[in-house]
């Protein structure tokens, strides 16, 4: 078995993370969710270093509120999927603009 890239590895702990903090109703075939109860907590052990608040729990209601789309009270894979981007994206900018200041100070 071939070993994984960067990139592979990097969705495997995501996706795996989401599976960590989610649960399947026992009985049925309804996708993974993440209640709000597990959200706080991924919120707080995952991305406090990230995101500001993640020990208030009124900031991580509103975080659940902004990301669920159907409005169900969880959060779907697809739901936490645009944290993920939502996240990503910042960081992203932040690592351009460091790249592109480098390059104008050399």
């Amino acid at each position: 078995m071939a070993e994984c890239t960067e990139l592979e590895w990097a969705v495997q702990v995501l996706v795996n993370n989401f599976d960590k903090y989610s649960s399947r109703c026992c009985c049925c075939k309804n996708p993974r969710r993440i209640s709000k109860k597990d959200f706080r907590k991924m919120l707080s052990r995952e991305l406090n270093h990230m995101l500001t608040d993640t020990g208030n729990r009124r900031a991580a209601d509103k975080l659940i509120c902004d990301l669920d789309e159907n409005k169900d009270g969880r959060i779907s894979f697809e739901e936490y999927w645009t944290l993920i981007g939502g996240i990503a994206s910042p960081i992203a900018q932040i690592i351009r603009q460091q790249e592109q200041s480098v390059k104008h100070t050399k």
